[in-house]
């Protein structure tokens, strides 16, 4: 099976030129498996001595405290090891894990996970909080909200209050309530597509993606109403497509820029391509340039983050 040429065509537009080709190949391979130590019920010393006992070798992430891949032809053991059952470590691709450590939970704040199942994000900003403070996690399907009180639970998490509720709702109902807000939006999850798995592209199509950026659009405008002055709102998706990235950000900037600035953000590697000035005939905020788009190698999943923060 071949990626849609629609999507070939468009993310040729997107991504550099000299990378291309290395991008296209990685959509062939299942990619190394990586997983991280769950803070909340061991350390990364008691899990790695736990998987040395198992017999699993595994290779830590220099850059990611606590973080580790294998190949792909272990994660069956993996998921069979006391470890796994026990909640002591939770398998999640990188950029997943990078957004919630740049958003930077601290403890006692409040916290609002605003798309959050199946719940790895939410999880990485409880053990960041220390299970304090306040953490809401907001999920509109009912098998999806279940899936996620089911795995915060096995996790180990008690700081989180879990709503069956749609996002686009939440800033109307809590007004300036949060410090820190992850919106990890639902996307055509173009980043996820594999050329072994029919299922992944099958549901993709120009017309997905711009009724996607639709929702996209509404959720940061929720998202914004439901922030505190001098808060911090990273916005992600695992999309290459500018309709679900740049597009909502502008349309969020067009509202209310003057209150928001975003942030620069610097990460340890360099898969990474700044975000584009301008689609079609949109031309974008200059601000959005301080997002990144970050490119898909055999580790890691492509994905766009921004961090905004609302000015007091």
């Amino acid at each position: 099976m071949s990626l849609p040429e629609a999507f070939k065509e468009r993310l040729e537009k997107i991504v550099p030129h000299e990378r291309f080709d290395t991008i296209i190949k990685t959509f062939d391979a299942p990619k190394q498996v990586t997983f991280r130590v769950n803070t909340l019920k061991s350390t990364a010393s008691e899990l790695e001595a736990e998987l040395t006992r198992e017999g699993i070798a595994f290779e830590r992430v220099g850059w990611l405290e606590g973080v580790y891949r294998i190949s792909p032809d272990d994660k069956l053991r993996l998921t069979q090891t006391e470890a796994f059952y026990g909640g002591r470590l939770y398998i999640q691709n990188l950029s997943s894990m990078i957004a919630p450590v740049l958003l930077d939970p601290k403890p006692d704040e409040t916290v609002l996970d605003l798309a959050a199942a199946p719940g790895g994000k939410t999880l990485i900003l409880a053990s960041m909080m220390h299970n304090t403070g306040w953490l809401s996690a907001v999920e509109p399907s009912r098998e999806r909200f279940f899936r996620l009180c089911d795995n915060l639970k096995h996790q180990g998490v008690t700081n989180a209050h879990t709503y069956m509720t749609d996002g686009r709702s939440v800033g109307k109902k809590c007004p300036l309530m949060f410090d820190r807000i992850l919106l990890d939006a639902p996307c055509s999850s173009e980043a996820r597509f594999k050329t072994f798995d029919e299922k992944s592209t099958s549901y993709w199509s120009i017309h997905k993606v711009k009724e996607t950026s639709k929702l996209q659009r509404r959720l940061l405008l929720s998202a914004y109403d439901a922030l505190k002055p001098g808060g911090k709102l990273l916005y992600s998706t695992c999309s290459f497509s500018p309709e679900e990235n740049e597009s909502p950000l502008q349309h969020l900037l067009e509202r209310h820029g003057d209150h928001l600035k975003t942030l620069p953000l610097i990460l340890p590697f360099d898969n990474v391509q700044k975000p584009l000035t301008r689609w079609g005939k949109e031309v974008y905020d200059e601000r959005i340039r301080n997002a990144v788009r970050i490119l898909p190698t055999d580790t890691i999943d492509g994905f766009f983050i921004c961090l905004l923060e609302k000015l007091p």
